[in-house]
């Protein structure tokens, strides 16, 4: 099936490209603002100066026409200055990534740029003397390879007057930008002119920008939304909103919105949801009924959220929390189609629908663009008519024209007897449940089997956060709820909370990240990865415990020998007949072995009491409680031996300084042998302890 509209066309050659564009407004409105950006703020004028400059120093260094010139800088308004100025100088450009130099090493590696942009600070993390030659934006290089002399990149002086080649027709083909996509390993696209073109001027005839709009992008200046959608507000007259200092933080972009007046914020769901739904205040999620829209975002007039699915639930919780007649825009698509490809906003539904939570509408075409479904997989067509283009996403053109979105093909798990189960229709009916607004349904191998179902759930938009120890659906009653919606053998096993879904830097949700149980299999498979085999770990265990037993013997002969230095006289057997007198002398010797023993168990006891999986807490508690078991007999005994019987005073320190403490620890041994150990797929999750990430 195919849906799509051809209101946006290719010409094939042309010099509108949308660094035409941006000069237009620059020479039409050189006084407006372009980049609002604290100290890097700069009009039309200046920001197309800044350019310009830049682009001739590039030719003055050799770039050659249509080279592929990386930009990675954390001062994203220098970022904006280089990626233009290197569509002037007729090169092509690519943003790495700079606040992972790992990930940026990897993206210059799938790229293989000819030149690199950046400043000394990201330099050493990002350039390995191997890579590409580099100019730094703070000193720039007179050719391309390894610095002669060093000057401002934006100094003025020996400007040619010639016209850049930036300005000349250029094939629509012919790569203007190399965008990556979200995977682990990133993958290199090229965008050509007219494609790049197109999307601008497709997203344009949907959300309608105008020169007043202030545009903030609160995705990493790497990731397509931004690499290509920074022509969503300067080739058609608006401002960048941009950080003065690195990517946006969640907590500066409330702040942001409200002070610089944003009308056009472009995030992902976990962004929108930062911003419009949770308490600034609290900073918890606040319940959404019966509250009036946020005044903080009155400004906005339109919130796009892309990177991940967006149920239609908090579509239209979103929706209820900005101001009358703003809009929020579902904008689904990839870095082959620089960025977009479908678009969905709630006025789009022909009619109510029922069961809000298991629904996400990609809706319809961008202008110009197409979807086809082939086998249920999405594809995409580009306005320049070339090949279709695979999404790996499952999707169904429904009755009413919408395209509704069905699931990743990669995320399919595979079950023992060779079953497959799509976890999209598990997770879409998991969210049906009361109290659960997000869920990702992963295979984990466990120890009872090769393979179960796990489902990893957080709470909605909206709710309160989940406190450790709060009420959560169990096993039994998820899958009383999703009898009849799921095939039995589809339904999870075990249920684990999150505060938050982890999610990548595109803003989609992080399978990999999904933090995994420590299990028996799971320890064992750790120690045949480490070249040890199951007799080896088990013979190393063994050697281990006789270790702890000999270092606990030897501390005892130490403490032995120390007794007379402390409590001179504690140990004398003179005139105790036998076998009286060899019996305390055992015993004294048993409490020394004691005390030897308590302290080798103080010190690595504990990391073989969590291996039990009792409560975190209880687990510190019962081991300093064995400790003091064993430690406590050899000072007390002495101790005792030289108080007399009738000095009432110390008689009483000792009983409370010591036997007190004795039950104490007796009671919490009792309580962690007769607690529950945890399920090895019920564990503390090291996110809840950040809830922003």
């Amino acid at each position: 099936m195919t849906q799509g509209s051809e209101s946006v066309r290719f010409d094939k050659r042309t010099t509108d490209t949308v660094l035409h564009r941006f000069e237009q407004w620059a020479r039409d409105t050189p006084e407006a603002r372009a980049l609002i950006a604290g100290p890097d703020s700069l009009t039309y004028g200046e920001l197309d100066a800044r350019a310009e400059r830049l682009a001739h120093r590039l030719l003055d260094s050799g770039l050659p026409l249509g080279a592929l010139v990386a930009v990675g800088t954390a001062r994203q308004a220098h970022l904006v200055v280089a990626v233009l100025a290197v569509l002037k100088a007729g090169g092509s450009y690519t943003v790495v990534d700079v606040a992972s130099p790992r990930s940026g090493r990897r993206q210059l590696a799938a790229a293989g740029p000819l030149l690199l942009l950046t400043d000394a600070a990201r330099q050493a993390a990002l350039d390995d003397g191997g890579g590409p030659g580099v100019i730094r934006l703070d000193a720039e290089t007179p050719t391309i390879g390894r610095p002669r002399t060093e000057q401002p990149a934006d100094r003025p002086g020996n400007r040619s007057t010639d016209p850049l080649p930036g300005a000349a027709a250029v094939p629509p083909r012919r790569t203007a930008a190399v965008l990556f996509t979200g995977a682990a390993e990133p993958r290199a696209v090229p965008v050509g002119h007219g494609l790049l073109l197109a999307a601008h001027d497709a997203w344009a005839e949907v959300a309608r920008p105008t020169p007043r709009d202030r545009h903030l992008f609160t995705l990493g200046t790497d990731v397509t939304a931004f690499a290509a959608g920074w022509t969503r507000a300067l080739c058609s007259g608006g401002a960048l909103v941009l950080s003065p200092r690195s990517d946006w933080k969640p907590q500066e972009v409330r702040a942001a919105v409200a002070a610089e007046r944003v009308t056009v914020l472009h995030t992902d769901p976990a962004g929108a949801t930062r911003l419009l739904i949770r308490d600034p205040e609290s900073g918890t999620l606040a319940p959404v009924a019966h509250r009036p829209a946020d005044p903080a975002c009155r400004s906005l007039r339109l919130l796009a959220v892309t990177g991940d699915r967006l149920y239609l639930d908090e579509q239209a919780t979103l929706q209820a929390r900005l101001h009358p007649g703003a809009r929020v825009l579902n904008v689904y698509g990839s870095a082959e189609c620089a960025g977009i490809g479908t678009w969905f906003e709630l006025p789009q539904l022909p009619h109510p629908l029922d069961d809000l939570e298991e629904i996400s509408l990609l809706g319809t075409a961008f202008p110009g663009f197409r979807i086809e479904t082939r086998g249920r997989e999405i594809f995409l067509v580009t306005p320049d008519g070339g090949d279709a283009i695979p999404t790996g996403d499952v999707g169904l053109l429904r009755d009413d024209g919408l395209l509704e979105y069905g699931g990743r093909i990669r995320d399919r798990i595979a079950l023992p007897g060779g079953r497959w189960v799509d976890p999209y229709p598990v997770e879409s009916a998991i969210r049906r449940h009361e109290g659960i607004g997000a869920v990702i349904v992963k295979g984990v191998d466990g120890p009872r089997g090769p393979r179960r179902l796990v489902a990893y759930v957080a709470p909605p938009p909206g709710g309160p956060t989940w406190p450790a120890g709060a009420f959560l659906p169990d096993i039994e009653e998820l899958r009383d709820h999703l009898a009849g919606k799921v095939l039995r053998e589809e339904a999870p096993r075990t249920v684990i909370r999150l505060r938050t879904l982890p999610r990548t830097a595109a803003g989609q949700e992080d399978r990999d990240a999904l933090p995994l149980p420590i299990m028996p299999a799971a320890a064992k498979a750790a120690g045949s990865k480490s070249g040890k085999s199951g007799a080896a770990a088990g013979t190393s265990e063994a050697s281990a415990g006789c270790a702890a037993g000999c270092g606990g013997v030897g501390l005892g002969f130490v403490a032995m020998i120390l007794t007379n230095f402390l409590w001179p006289g504690s140990t004398d057997l003179t005139g105790v007949p036998q076998p009286w007198a060899f019996l305390f002398f055992v015993l004294y010797l048993f409490e020394c072995v004691a005390f030897g023993v308590g302290v080798v168990f103080l010190i690595g006891g504990r990391a073989r009491m969590l291996r039990q999986r009792r409560s975190p807490s209880l687990t510190v508690a019962a081991h300093l409680a064995v400790s003091y078991l064993l430690l406590s007999w050899w000072p007390q005994d002495n101790l005792y031996r030289l108080a007399a019987k009738q000095d009432w005073p110390r008689q009483a320190a000792l009983v409370y300084a010591f036997n007190i403490p004795l039950m104490i620890a007796g009671v919490l041994v009792a309580a962690y042998v007769v607690s529950k150990p945890a399920d090895p797929f019920d564990f503390h999750d090291p996110l809840d302890d950040h809830p922003d990430r």
